[in-house]
């Protein structure tokens, strides 16, 4: 059976997991470049998807031209011009099936988000099993088209030279630069104010070192503004540039600190070492940043809250458990940063 060279690739949120998707794809075009790749994400994570060479990105703009039921099959009338073979649809949800509905007489693959496992993970206190990773779901999803993949740590993306803008907020300095993003889109995946404070004192403390916040929002930008006051080697990106800028600072990171959250993804995607801060939710689940060690997974003492994880997103809060993500070792944290600085 022939292979399909011009695959529709689905994937229209959320942050992390598109960034998630670029090593699957850096991976694709590593062993098929014969094979054309056409991206269908959201405007602001386009950006992300452009950096991958060789491939053609396109917009759904799911909140207006493409809205509803006539929007999507609108976009499907749009799509058919670019003569596409196939589709791997790495989202898998209502507006991605309609695509696919639509789209009639073209192979498919969807991607299997191993619902009844990551239910049973948060139900059932007798199963607490490592997952399948969201990155070999999506290698699946290729898998069902035909195409064999494998991926290796190195399928990541190039460093993004820093913009003058950059260079002249952060300086000329040359010493080690460290992400941290402390807080989460849900409150039982984000540190309290007083425990971010903490993590921020300890880590500049660390010889030789700057220390850059990420994050956004009003009110997270505001917070993050008020936590750079801890040290003269902190500084707060929150507001202050744009995205893509955002994204040169992170690819040239040294390490990133990040809760269960798009930041971690984000720097993953370009081989930064990342040590994640978890609390109600757990790397089990499957969605660990792509290429991170065990030991930079910093997980909430079971044995102190036993129901972790709670829910596979943080997005559930439960009696006793609304602050157990400021319980995680302090000194383990700083222990794999050291590690990581060598």
């Amino acid at each position: 059976m022939s292979t399909p060279q011009r695959i529709l690739v689905i994937r229209l949120s959320a942050m992390g997991d598109v960034a998630m998707c670029v090593p699957v794809l850096l991976a694709f075009k590593r062993a098929n470049p014969q094979v054309e790749l056409v991206t269908l994400s959201r405007k602001r994570t386009n950006y992300i998807l452009q950096q991958i060479s060789g491939i053609t990105v396109l917009e759904a703009r799911v909140l207006d031209v493409h809205r509803g039921i006539a929007g999507i099959f609108k976009l499907s009338r749009e799509l058919r011009k670019h003569k596409i073979t196939a589709i791997a649809d790495l989202h898998n949800v209502l507006r991605s099936k309609l695509l696919r509905f639509f789209m009639t007489g073209t192979k498919k693959a969807a991607l299997d988000k191993g619902r009844s496992q990551k239910k049973r993970l948060i139900n059932d206190p007798n199963f607490f099993e490592q997952l399948q990773h969201t990155t070999q779901r999506y290698v699946d999803v290729f898998r069902q088209l035909g195409y064999e993949l494998d991926l290796v740590d190195t399928d990541v993306l190039p460093k993004i030279p820093l913009e003058n803008e950059i260079t002249k907020i952060l300086g000329a300095s040359t010493v080690k630069k460290i992400g941290i993003a402390p807080f989460a889109a849900h409150a039982p995946k984000s540190l309290t104010e007083a425990r971010a404070a903490a993590l921020i004192t300890e880590i500049s403390a660390l010889p030789e070192v700057q220390v850059i916040l990420f994050g956004g929002g009003t009110q997270e930008i505001t917070l993050l503004e008020k936590l750079a006051t801890a040290a003269t080697n902190v500084i707060s990106l929150a507001g202050k540039t744009t995205f893509t800028a955002e994204l040169s600072v992170i690819s040239n990171l040294d390490c990133m600190i990040a809760m269960d959250s798009g930041n971690g993804h984000l720097a993953a995607m370009y081989g930064v070492p990342v040590v994640t801060i978890w609390g109600n939710t757990h790397p089990f689940a499957g969605f660990a940043p792509f290429g991170q060690p065990t030991e930079n997974q910093i997980t909430v003492n079971r044995e102190q809250f036993p129901l972790v994880p709670t829910s596979i997103f943080g997005n559930r809060e439960i009696q006793g458990y609304a602050n157990a993500t400021d319980s995680f070792d302090m000194q383990q944290v700083i222990e794999r940063v050291k590690a990581i600085l060598g």
